[in-house]
């Protein structure tokens, strides 16, 4: 066995775990013997984050499940390999769900085929199903779900306390999950999202990549002021709800005004 290093109560990070980067953060949420993970990373890391468990004695046989935050590739292409070698459950939202057991690869960023990316994905059934107000109970401890689509319309954000498992709503720097239109983003929504974590009383965000973090209330405005800009930019696309400049072009030309 080796020593435990939680990062917070009943919370361990496995790349904190570790000393060394996995992948996405993966936490391992426990209360005695009884444990689930959020996210899980690729394929190719499954082993690792296994003995690292095992090598933390935490009971494989006690994984209650493992929770999808959202369906991409980096946080979920291990899923069925590790809910073979575990023998335990999925649990994701409707729509990830879908993904997840259709083993898509558009949605999920496994396959892009400009950037040469072209990922696996292993379909994995998802027995639960949760969305908003929905609790996952480990042992004694409640993890109650938030709804927090914007980077995916299926994005997950898990309450516990204080902490907010916050999936990629946003990450220390101000960054944001990648705005996709293919992708499932929705930027109102993820400002919505956004406003409604700056808004609470959670103290701590522990992202799904990058350090955990203290709440930074005006960073977050900043983000969101950011986020909305987008609205009309031409920068995501049809992720925009419009476009002023076009309308500005189209007066000018109607006008006959030109460049000053």
């Amino acid at each position: 066995m080796i020593t435990r290093k939680p990062i917070f109560p009943n919370v361990i990070e496995l790349n904190v775990q570790a000393g060394h980067l996995i992948g996405c953060n993966v936490y391992l949420v426990y209360d005695a013997d009884e444990w689930v993970l959020l996210d899980i990373g690729y394929e190719d890391t499954v082993d690792e984050v296994i003995d690292l468990i095992r090598d933390l004695d935490f009971p494989l046989s006690r994984c209650k499940t493992l929770i999808a935050t959202h369906a991409d590739v980096d946080h979920s292409q291990g899923f069925a390999k590790a809910k073979q070698i575990l023998k335990t459950s999925v649990t994701a939202h409707p729509r990830a769900a879908e993904l997840l057991e259709a083993g898509d690869r558009l949605q999920t960023f496994a396959e892009i085929d400009a950037q040469g990316i072209h990922e696996a994905m292993p379909p994995v059934i998802v027995e639960h199903k949760v969305t908003e107000g929905s609790v996952v109970e480990v042992g004694q401890l409640k993890l109650e779900v938030w709804s927090t689509p914007g980077h995916a319309d299926s994005q997950l954000a898990f309450r516990l306390g204080n902490l907010l498992l916050s999936g990629d709503n946003i990450y220390r720097d101000g960054g944001v999950g990648a705005i996709d239109a293919h992708h499932g983003s929705d930027i109102p929504s993820f400002i919505r999202s956004l406003e409604r974590i700056r808004d609470s009383d959670i103290e701590w965000l522990l992202p799904s990549h990058g350090p955990y973090f203290r709440k930074d209330t005006a960073m977050i405005d900043r983000v969101i002021e950011r986020l909305r800009g987008y609205l009309h930019l031409s920068d995501f696309g049809t992720c925009a709800i419009d476009w002023p400049l076009m309308k500005q072009w189209e007066q000018e030309i109607a006008e006959g005004r030109l460049p000053n």
